[in-house]
Parts: structure tokens; C-alpha cells; sequence
């Protein structure tokens, strides 16, 4: 096919691959199969989603950085074989051995998710260089969608079968689908006559107060979902939902999720980043709120407001970076802004476990607050 034309299938390959990284969505799924299936406590098996989500951020900076020298296509292969790696792997790790399951799954599964998401978002933003957020939404949302994904690919193959041979089926899966779509990238032509991308490097970035800005935006951001998300289904039930209903906190926080990261950076390119992702985190601050008091239905709502804006401003940030720091250097640059997701990962870990959970409430409405302040004070680069 002719380069020029290969936007669409990039958009394409994206989604495809994004549907199956957004595993941190549908922890919660997961949460209970895990402890059961792999003899594990409450505690141990957080853990593992917490090691998930902070090697995610360490991966997505080595990702960036493979992303930028060697191509999208490189780094997504890589991705592909690490996430799916953990995925096989995780079907033979024995019973009441926690830390084997931290290394042998969460490490590469998080990495691999890494190298996935910035040779995606950044090979779609360069094809579709004057409509950056609406092709990091497209492409993300299918990320937003893993949720409801998970949950039915859960519930059918690990409910019958168990969940070792759930994990094995999706390594299998992640080997073709995100194999597939990582031959698929490359990043687009340069006219003879066009000006080289700009921007700035990373080590040029991490010097910048907008970069310790965001880096610490992405990392508050986090707290309001993460803190609830691995036991959405139990805080559901406690609140008065049905056991058999508490499944759809997932399944309604997945579309939300979804309409999120299509919703938000596309309204970005039209109203400006920082005007989305100050209603981000209003709304992040309101929606903790609202949970903390929610019963009943109404906990299905408020969960679904706060993966709304949480994955909205998640697919945001791509955008803003390259408004700052350029297109040139995308890849690696976002990788070192989301190194924010592993402080954030961490800090709803440690605020799970020491925590009750109406302290947690309060936790998550001051960080959406705080990241509100940080976004405030970002500022061009010209500008600082």
C-alpha cells in the first residue's frame, strides 16, 4: 500500500493493539481469579497490579527511547513479545509464590504495555499532525474498551477453564493481534522540501519545570481511580449492587473509559489542552465526591465519572506534550512524562493498604485537586 495512505491503517493497528494494553482498567477483574487461582492475598495480589502499572512507566520511557531510534514498529514488536511473554508465562507460575508471579507476569506485562503505547500514540500523531489529539483518541480508544473486553474474556474462558489457561489464551491473542499491528507502523514519509520535526530531547525536557509539571499531573491523576479500581467489584456489593450486577462497574467504566479518551482530546484540539484537562480534574475532584457517597446504582455512575475523566486526561497528555515539547523526540518524550503513572501507581498502592477506605475518598478528591494546580502552572516553553 502506498505510504501516503497509510493513516487509516495506522489508526487501525493502534486500536488493535490498544484494546488489549488497557489491562490496569480491568484489574479489577482480574483481582479475585488471581487470588484464588494463584493461592495469593489481598495485599500480594494489589501488589501485582501495582508493579503492573509502575514498570508500565518505567517501560513507556525505554519504549520511547527504542521508539525514537529504531521505529514504532521495532518498539511495538518488542512490546509484543514482552507483554505477551508475561501473559504465557503467568500460566505456569505454581501456586502461593507471589514474588515468581511479580516477575514472571507483572514486569514484562506492564513493560511490554510500554512499548506499545508511545510507538502507537506517536506514530498516529506524526501521520495526523494537525488533528494530534483526535488521532490519539481514535487510536487510544480501544484502550478505554479493554475493560468490558477483559471482563467477558474473564468471565467465559477463566470462569470454564480456569484462570492459568485464561492468561495462556490471551498471551496467544497478544501474540497476533498486537504482533500484527506492530508490522503495521511506520512513521510517514518527509517530503524532500519539509522542514524536519521540532523539538526538544529529553534530556532537554526533564530540565523544563513544565516537564516536573506534568510529570507530577499524570502521577495525581491517578490516585481517584487507581485507589478503587482493583476492588471496584467488592466496594460495589458493600454499597448495596447486587453480586451479579457488580461485573458491569467494569463493563460501564470501559465505555466510559472509551468515550473518554475519544471525547476529551478531540474537544482539546478545538477549546486547547490545558481548558480539557482543567475539566478533568474538576470533574476527577467531583466524581471522587460523588463515590464517596454513592449506593447502590449509583456507585456504577460515579465509578464510570472517574474513568471518564481519568482516561480522558490520560489521552490528553500525548497532545500537550508534543504542543510543548514537539513532535520531533514524541516517542521518548512521553515515555519520561508517564513515568508519572508509576508514582501514581505507587501512591495508590501504599494509600490502598494503609488506608481505610473513607480516608481513601479524601485522598483521591486532594490529589485531583493538586493535579488541577500543577496544570495551572504549566506554561510554553517560550513563555517560562
Amino acid at each position: 500500500m502506498a505510504k501516503q495512505n497509510r493513516g487509516p491503517y495506522i489508526l487501525a493497528a493502534g486500536a488493535g493493539v490498544q484494546l488489549l494494553t488497557g489491562i490496569p482498567a480491568a484489574w479489577g477483574v482480574f483481582q479475585k481469579p488471581v487470588m484464588q487461582g494463584y493461592g495469593l492475598s489481598r495485599g500480594q495480589a494489589m501488589l501485582g497490579f501495582a508493579v503492573l502499572v509502575a514498570s508500565y512507566g518505567v517501560g513507556c520511557a525505554v519504549g520511547g527511547l527504542l521508539q525514537d531510534r529504531r521505529g514504532p514498529r521495532v518498539a511495538g514488536l518488542w512490546g509484543t513479545a514482552l507483554l505477551a511473554g508475561g501473559f504465557l508465562a503467568a500460566a505456569l507460575v505454581p501456586p502461593g509464590n507471589a514474588m515468581l508471579f511479580l516477575l514472571a507476569y507483572s514486569l514484562p506485562a506492564g513493560v511490554g504495555s510500554a512499548f506499545l503505547a508511545p510507538a502507537v500514540l506517536a506514530c498516529a500523531q506524526k501521520w495526523y499532525q494537525d488533528k494530534k489529539g483526535w488521532a490519539t483518541g481514535v487510536a487510544g480508544v480501544a484502550m478505554g474498551l479493554s475493560g468490558a473486553f477483559y471482563t467477558l474474556f474473564v468471565k467465559g474462558v477463566g470462569g470454564r477453564w480456569g484462570i492459568r489457561m485464561c492468561f495462556a489464551a490471551l498471551g496467544l491473542l497478544m501474540l497476533v493481534v498486537c504482533g500484527s499491528g506492530a508490522v503495521i507502523l511506520q512513521n510517514p514519509p518527509q517530503p524532500k522540501q519539509a522542514r524536519p520535526l521540532q523539538g526538544i530531547d529529553h534530556k532537554q525536557m526533564i530540565r523544563t519545570p513544565q516537564y516536573k509539571l506534568c510529570v507530577a499531573a499524570v502521577a495525581l491523576s491517578a490516585p481517584p481511580v487507581l485507589l478503587f479500581s482493583p476492588e471496584i467489584f467488592s466496594i460495589a456489593t458493600d454499597r448495596g449492587l447486587p453480586e451479579a450486577a457488580a461485573p458491569f462497574s467494569i463493563v460501564l467504566g470501559s465505555a466510559a473509559s472509551a468515550a473518554g479518551r475519544l471525547l476529551c482530546p478531540a474537544v482539546s484540539d478545538k477549546l486547547g489542552r490545558k481548558r480539557v484537562l482543567y475539566a478533568v480534574y474538576l470533574g476527577l475532584a467531583a466524581g471522587s465526591a460523588w463515590f464517596a457517597f454513592a449506593q447502590n446504582a449509583w456507585v456504577l455512575a460515579a465509578y464510570a465519572m472517574l474513568t471518564f475523566f481519568y482516561s480522558g486526561g490520560a489521552a490528553v497528555q500525548p497532545a500537550l506534550n508534543t504542543d510543548l515539547f514537539g513532535l520531533r523526540h514524541a516517542g521518548v518524550n512521553y515515555g519520561f512524562i508517564a513515568l508519572g503513572m508509576s508514582a501514581g501507581s505507587l501512591l495508590s498502592y501504599i494509600g490502598s493498604q494503609a488506608l481505610p477506605l473513607t480516608a481513601r475518598h479524601w485522598l483521591a478528591g486532594g490529589c485531583a485537586l493538586a493535579g488541577l494546580f500543577c496544570v495551572r502552572l504549566v506554561k510554553p516553553l517560550q513563555e517560562s
